[in-house]
């Protein structure tokens, strides 16, 4: 048997209109339609697959706003036993450090033989939380995963790990912790007894205190990193249509705006 935790996040829909909040440069994420993050759910399915194939639990875990039990409620749809909500107004704009350490205190209420998560989120794209998470647990990683075998029995794992050649093949002992890419596998859809189910399954909600940390370490003015200025993205500007006589002007009105451009 094999229980798994996998991380979770709700972002931003990459289709909605996103935007900063003008007062912090934080993300409006009230701005925008909430979805759990598409790379999570191939994490889901990962462990899915695995318990299926050992036996086990699977524990969805996030850390965000209240409507962030959205996130868990479609993982425990598509299969998941178990969800963890990590719920604090302190944890506002919260960086990278700061949430690997929440999810680091997380992930030990829950006892995990592999921990799984996306390679990076939709919205901060920084890739670096599961690296940060095995290092506070103090457990191995492998990251950029595209295949994964467990070996309950040896306590082992097997994975193909994507680089700038290719891939490489590695192992690691469990506990570790492991972060998945795209090509892992296409994640199953919840069908509508997993969605009913899903309604019923209990969501554990904690608070910086049940972790035993310390609100005033958390939050954006205490993150590492902030963002000190923003802008809009310039509009874009229309392109020069032209249009050709006949004779060839066309031609020779291209090479002549290759050239002022420098471009020839």
């Amino acid at each position: 048997m094999v229980n798994i935790a996998v991380l979770v996040k709700q972002v931003p829909d990459t289709w909605s209109e996103r935007r900063l909040d003008d007062a912090d440069w934080t993300l409006d994420r009230d701005a925008a339609d909430a979805v759990i993050d598409e790379i999570d759910t191939r994490g889901v399915e990962t462990a899915l697959q695995v318990v299926e194939a050992h036996g086990g639990e699977v524990t969805v875990l996030t850390m965000g706003p209240a409507r962030a039990t959205e996130a868990l409620r479609k993982a425990l749809a598509m299969g998941a036993h178990k969800a963890v909500h990590v719920l604090d107004d302190a944890l506002a704009g919260s960086c990278a450090l700061q949430t690997s350490a929440v999810l680091a205190a997380a992930v030990a209420t829950v006892g995990a033989d592999l921990v799984i998560t996306g390679n990076e989120s939709t919205d901060g794209r920084t890739g670096t939380v599961a690296s940060m998470l095995a290092e506070r647990l103090g457990l191995p990683q492998v990251t950029s995963v595209r295949t994964l075998e467990i070996d309950p029995t040896a306590g082992t794992l097997r994975a193909e790990r994507v680089n700038d050649a290719g891939y490489s093949e590695v192992t690691a002992t469990l506990p570790a912790v492991v972060s998945v890419t795209e090509k892992i596998n296409e994640p199953r859809y919840p069908n509508f007894k997993g969605i009913m189910s899903a309604k019923k399954k209990t969501i554990t909600t904690l608070g910086l205190g049940d972790l035993g940390l310390d609100p005033s370490t958390m939050g954006l003015a205490h993150a590492s990193t902030a963002v000190l200025d923003a802008a809009p993205r310039p509009a874009k500007q229309a392109g020069e249509k032209i249009t050709d006589d006949g004779a060839g002007s066309g031609a020779a009105a291209v090479v002549q705006y290759l050239t002022t451009a420098r471009l020839i």
